[in-house]
């Protein structure tokens, strides 16, 4: 098929785990605009949380509320409100049960403090933890939790509703959505999150959306390609001419879809077009190594690059990255110290075993810089650290997660890595040991692999 257009969610498709987008589907829509094709969103979240993502991506379009908003670069090219009269059916339904509730205007998402909390980036990472089983519990249970603290007045949510109002978000299980469908056989419900339910107008859809945006801009809805990951997106990846699930998408939307690709984290977008043929193959890899991609994501997000090829380290980059691993070395020194006497002497002994060291490596190789000798150095300090491990008796696997976890909390409140101009080292955000410092976890962790081994050992 010949491809005009492509379209893509947001949230669990365009940006990964991390709220970021990654690095590879940058240069993807690059070259797809490149070759003329059209690139847009559609998307349940508002016009207002998109702009960004259209500013920052040259996109040419968005279909929002789930296609009840629908603008270009250059214009609104269609806006279709919620009728007054089911606005009002929708608020005293939320009054009358006690459901929050939000309202979708052009300019915000209104609604109560913890229906802002469960549409924020923090809410929507956190919740692809927490099994879908649970979900009407914690639904039910935050209903009951703010009709008590922070109960929403119907007067406010009346004075608000005066505006436009394109989408409305209640705080409902999949089981109360099915209830609420059959009252009220005029909207439509669809659902992005586990906890709530997106409701618009009954005649209007993502897939509706994109079909206006066809008319506008001559292309029709064979001639498109989408990509999703939630239930929100099934109406859409049943109707367009290519339609992609992405690894972390749900059940459903991966039965629907014609294609599968790989995970929002591992270049699921990228590969899919390049499966396809829209995209020339590159060397974008993803290793059969859990912890080698989660780096490579790390640094795909800190640096914004990574690298594909293999290619040996410069002079330069080499001292770096030994200064790197010399300070952790240092610390794991310390760390086996009982006082500031035996830390200096162990301080020392490493000065030693380093003039040691080079003596004995600079008789045994010619300085070169060869990319054989570079890894065969690098795998072995892997083989000694793991062997560290295994004379400590530590699994490594968890702790190495909750790390990964604390370095990826050093994006700053611009979305950025920032970087110490002399070391290059990665800093860390004012509020990272609040919310990142990784060694309260690690302290839990080998407590827990402590307590295992004594069960083990107590019942032999």
């Amino acid at each position: 098929m010949e491809v005009k257009a492509v379209f893509f969610d947001i949230d669990g498709t365009l940006v990964n785990d991390s709220r970021t987008v990654l690095k590879s589907t940058e240069q993807a829509i690059q070259n797809l605009k490149q070759q003329g094709i059209l690139v847009g969103l559609a998307t349940g979240r508002g016009p207002f949380f998109v702009q960004s993502f259209m500013k920052d991506l040259d996109l040419d379009f968005a279909v929002t509320y789930n296609g009840q908003y629908i603008f270009s670069k250059e214009k609104v090219i269609a806006a279709t409100p919620i009728d007054k009269a089911s606005l009002r059916a929708i608020i005293d339904y939320s009054r009358t049960h006690k459901k929050e509730i939000a309202l979708g205007t052009e300019n915000d998402m209104i609604g109560s403090h913890i229906m802002r909390f469960g549409m924020s980036p923090f809410s929507q990472w956190g919740s692809q933890f927490v099994p879908k089983r649970l979900a009407r519990y914690i639904s039910h249970g935050f209903n009951r939790f703010v009709g008590k603290i922070i109960s929403q007045k119907k007067e406010d949510l009346i004075n608000i509703s005066r505006e436009p109002i394109y989408q409305v978000v209640m705080l409902a299980t999949p089981e109360e959505t099915q209830h609420l469908e059959k009252e009220f056989p005029d909207l439509k419900f669809t659902r992005s999150s586990p906890y709530a339910a997106d409701i618009i107008n009954a005649n209007t859809s993502k897939l509706q959306g994109i079909e206006r945006v066809g008319r506008e801009y001559g292309f029709d809805i064979n001639q498109v390609m989408a990509f999703g990951d939630s239930d929100n997106d099934l109406e859409m990846l049943s109707g367009v001419g290519m339609s992609i699930a992405m690894g972390n998408g749900t059940s459903r939307v991966k039965e629907v879809a014609k294609h599968t690709t790989t995970s929002n984290s591992q270049d699921g977008i990228h590969k899919a077009l390049e499966h396809f043929g829209i995209l020339a193959s590159e060397k974008v890899f993803t290793s059969s190594d859990h912890h080698f991609n989660k780096v490579k994501e790390f640094h795909s997000v800190m640096d914004e690059t990574t690298q594909e090829e293999p290619i040996p380290w410069t002079p330069e980059g080499a001292r770096h990255r030994a200064s790197f691993k010399l300070e952790e070395l240092v610390e794991f020194l310390r760390a086996a110290s009982r006082s500031e006497e035996e830390f200096e002497d162990a301080v020392s002994s490493l000065h030693g075993a380093l003039d040691k060291a080079a003596a004995k490596v600079k008789s045994k190789y010619k300085a070169e810089i060869s990319l054989v000798g570079q890894v065969d150095a690098l795998i072995d300090t892997l083989y000694f650290t793991y062997g560290s491990f295994v004379l400590m008796g530590v699994d490594p696997e968890r702790v190495f997660d909750i790390v990964h976890q604390a370095n990826m909390g050093k994006i700053f409140p611009d979305g950025k890595a920032h970087f110490d101009p002399v070391t290059h080292k990665i800093l860390k955000p004012d509020d990272w040991e609040e919310k990142y410092a990784p060694e309260p976890a690690i302290k839990k962790e080998l407590e827990r692999q402590i307590q295992a081994y004594k069960k083990n050992n107590d019942s032999k």
